[in-house]
């Protein structure tokens, strides 16, 4: 009998092993993406305190469609450096979460490029 391979499990053992190099301090966060198959979330962590200093969805109100897209990725991206900029954030650690950096992902980094922040 021939096994699937579990995709989900090999991007938690990648993201593990990213987590191992990168932490996000109160000077530079940590920008954490997680996609999903139907939206795509993401959060500014400061990991020494462990709390989450901003988040944005493509589940809020102010983003249009649903998360299947690359357009609605560069959103998020713009909305998240938004409200991090207004609390004072501008440099953050970029976590792509075990997923290549491709396709949303890649959308939602270069939203957050020109949304102010940098990394």
């Amino acid at each position: 009998m021939v096994k699937k391979p579990d995709t989900n499990k090999a991007r938690v053992k990648r993201h593990y092993r990213i987590r191992n190099k990168i932490s996000g301090t109160a000077e530079r966060p940590r920008l954490n993406v997680f996609r999903s198959n139907t939206n795509i979330y993401a959060q500014i962590i400061d990991d020494i305190s462990g709390k989450t200093l901003v988040s944005a969805s493509s589940l809020n109100k102010e983003i249009t469609g649903t998360g299947l897209n690359k357009k609605v990725a560069k959103e998020v991206g713009k909305l998240v450096a938004q409200r991090a900029v207004e609390k004072g954030i501008k440099e953050v650690v970029f976590d792509r979460g075990g997923y290549n950096y491709h396709g949303r992902v890649k959308e939602l980094a270069e939203g957050a490029r020109e949304g102010g922040l940098k990394f």
